[in-house]
C-alpha cells in the first residue's frame, strides 16, 4: 500500500489497539511519544484525544503528538490533553506552516518536529531533480511533475548557488535553516 491509499483511524478502540500492539512489539511498559498520525476527520478529535489521555493516565504513553493537524484541531486536541509535539512538513522548500501552526505551537508551548527538511529529497543533489526513478512516489507529488520540474531545477540551483557561497552542500544548507528555527525544533531528516 502506498502513502496515497493509507486509511486513516482515529476512533478510539483503534488507537487503544494500536497503542496495545505497539507497546508488545517493542516489548516496553510504555511509549515515551505516541503519535496520531493524521488526523481522522470522520471522528472528533476529543474522541481520539480522550482516548490517548486515558493511555497517558495508564502509564502506557508518556507524551502525545499528532502529525498533519490543523490549527484548530490541534487548539482542540490541545484543550483535552496537553501536545507535546506536532510533526508537520516544514523546510526552505514548504514554509506554508508559519504563518498558522508555528505561531499557534509556540504560544502553546508545543514543540515542533519537521518532516521532510530536505524537501522529499530535492535538496538531495541534482539526480534528484533530474533522474528521479521510475518508481519513485515523488512522481506522484506536484512538484516532481513535469509542469512544475523546470520552475523547481531552477529553484535548486538557487540554493545550490547559496550552499556554495556558504561552502556548504545544499543538504547542509537546508538542515542549517530548520535548525535555525528555534530550540523547540526537532526535525527528523530522512
Amino acid at each position: 500500500m502506498n502513502t496515497f491509499d493509507m486509511k486513516i483511524n482515529g476512533t478510539p478502540s483503534y488507537v487503544r489497539s494500536c497503542c496495545e500492539a505497539s507497546l508488545k512489539r517493542l516489548g516496553v511498559e510504555y511509549i515515551d511519544l505516541y503519535y496520531q498520525h493524521r488526523v481522522d476527520t470522520t471522528v472528533p478529535i476529543e474522541d481520539t484525544m480522550g482516548e490517548l489521555k486515558k493511555l497517558v493516565k495508564e502509564g502506557k504513553v508518556k507524551y502525545i503528538g499528532l502529525s498533519e493537524a490543523s490549527s484548530d484541531t490541534i487548539k482542540r486536541a490541545h484543550a483535552v490533553h496537553p501536545i507535546t509535539a506536532v510533526q508537520m512538513e516544514w523546510s526552505l522548500w514548504t514554509r506554508d506552516i508559519e504563518e498558522e501552526i508555528i505561531p499557534l505551537c509556540r504560544e502553546l508551548g508545543i514543540g515542533i518536529v519537521p518532516y521532510s527538511p530536505l524537501g522529499r529529497g530535492f535538496f538531495g543533489g541534482k539526480g534528484v531533480v533530474e533522474n528521479l526513478p521510475a518508481d519513485s512516489v515523488l512522481h506522484a507529488h506536484p512538484r516532481y511533475q513535469a509542469q512544475n520540474l523546470e520552475k523547481n531545477k531552477k529553484i535548486y540551483e538557487r540554493i545550490e548557488s547559496l550552499a556554495k557561497k556558504h561552502q556548504c552542500s545544499p543538504v547542509q544548507l537546508a538542515l542549517a535553516w530548520i535548525l535555525q528555527q528555534g530550540n523547540d525544533v526537532a526535525p527528523i531528516p530522512g
